[in-house]
């Protein structure tokens, strides 16, 4: 019986292997090898080169965890309150979105956000552009040659990737921490209100230690894909904003063609976000910890 169980486990097992093993062994491979496959390690010498590459994907991966963060929390925390028909409905809504596709997305938000696009056009109607002209040329050195604008510039900077990450991967920083409070145990709950505390105060020492479970999983949900993001960056970045995704694309298919150099890169990611995932998993069993003592 022992051992039919363990045959349910082999197409999994050979599914990994294939898929997972393989592949980070042929990365490692290439990552410690030259060309000629003779050993080395100047590939991850010559990464310093992309120092800041490396620091802007975390700068901006970061920066769009803690805005899906402080907008997906809110709002997980109101759906659970809330009863289940509103919960249905607000979960439906949330994810509609993921149920196109992932570029088409992306592409609808460049054609907001373009300079002919909506946001400008609706900026130009209501006057806004020219409010700030008006504004801005009492701020110059030289008003009489001030060349006033005729849009804003969205596409291609660091706000427009951080827009593209937040609105793709909010939804995997709600459900997550949705999950956990919606199921929380309301005598725990009643029994705080009991000895005395308010509602600030359940929800600082009851309601919030025990989401942790939940925004740690939502945290890494959001970042580890927009850590390695390339599609978002290089349609709403306009080829301005390359982070790590489009670093490694352009190591393997671009024309600085250097397959042992985006292996490097990507090894030294991986091993990063492992590190990562690991602390902030470690952060949330000490809460746990915490909360039960």
């Amino acid at each position: 019986m022992k051992n039919r169980r363990s045959g349910f486990a082999v197409p999994y097992v050979v599914w990994m292997a294939l898929f997972v093993v393989i592949p980070i062994i042929i990365m490692a491979v290439y990552a410690f090898t030259t060309a000629a496959f003779d050993g080395t390690l100047e590939n991850f010498a010559r990464m310093g080169t992309y120092l800041s590459v490396f620091l802007r994907s975390f700068r901006l991966a970061i920066i769009a965890t803690l805005v899906c963060l402080l907008i997906g929390y809110p709002l997980s925390y109101m759906m659970a309150k809330e009863g289940p028909r509103f919960q249905k409905i607000a979960m439906v809504l949330i994810m509609l979105p993921m149920w196109i596709n992932f570029l088409l997305r992306t592409y609808a938000w460049m054609s907001i956000l373009e300079t002919n696009g909506l946001i400008n056009q609706l900026f130009q109607r209501i006057g806004i552009i020219d409010l700030y002209n008006s504004i801005a040329i009492h701020f110059v050195s030289d008003p009489a040659n001030y060349v006033p604008i005729t849009h804003f510039k969205m596409i291609g900077t660091s706000g427009a990737v951080v827009l593209g990450m937040v609105y793709n991967y909010l939804p995997f920083m709600i459900l997550p921490i949705y999950s956990v409070i919606v199921k929380l145990d309301h005598s725990l709950l009643e029994a705080a209100r009991d000895l005395g505390a308010n509602s600030f105060g359940v929800f600082r020492k009851v309601i919030f230690p025990l989401s942790l479970p939940g925004v740690l999983s939502g945290v890494t949900m959001v970042f580890v894909p927009s850590v390695s993001t390339f599609a978002i960056s290089r349609l709403l970045g306009g080829g301005t904003q390359m982070l790590l995704g489009d670093l490694i694309e352009q190591q393997f298919l671009g024309g600085a063609y250097n397959p042992h150099l985006g292996a490097a890169i990507s090894l030294v990611m991986m091993l990063v976000v492992v590190v990562c995932m690991v602390v902030m998993n470690h952060f949330g069993e000490g809460e746990e910890q915490a909360v039960m003592l």
